[in-house]
C-alpha cells in the first residue's frame, strides 16, 4: 500500500535481471508497456486495477506517465514484442496434410 508522501519517481523502475530490462511497476512484475497496451485497448485505468487488484491506481497512473514521456521506446518495444509473436506463430504452424 502506498503512503501518502510517495515520491512519483520510485513507482517506476529498471533492473537488467528484471523483464529484460524494460521499465516495471517497482515491486512487481509488471510492465510498463502490459499497462500501456491494456490502455491503448480502451481500459481505463480503474479498469486496468480492477483486471490487476495487486496495482494501486497510482502505480497504474505511474506506468502511463512512464510512457507518455517515452512512448518512442515502449511504443517500440510493444510492436517488436507483436512482430515477434507474430513470426512465432507463423513458424510454429504445422503444413497441412494432401
Amino acid at each position: 500500500m502506498l503512503n501518502a508522501f510517495t515520491e512519483i519517481g520510485t513507482l517506476i523502475t529498471r533492473d537488467s535481471a528484471l523483464r529484460g530490462g524494460r521499465p516495471i511497476i517497482a515491486g512487481t512484475g509488471t510492465c510498463v508497456r502490459t499497462i500501456a497496451v491494456a490502455n491503448n485497448q480502451g481500459l481505463s485505468p480503474e479498469e486496468i486495477v480492477a483486471d490487476r487488484p495487486q496495482l494501486s491506481l497510482a502505480q497504474v497512473y505511474a506506468a502511463l506517465a512512464y510512457y507518455h514521456a517515452n512512448k518512442l521506446e515502449i511504443d517500440a518495444d510493444i510492436a517488436a514484442e507483436e512482430l515477434a509473436y507474430e513470426e512465432g506463430a507463423r513458424s510454429s504452424r504445422l503444413p497441412l496434410r494432401p
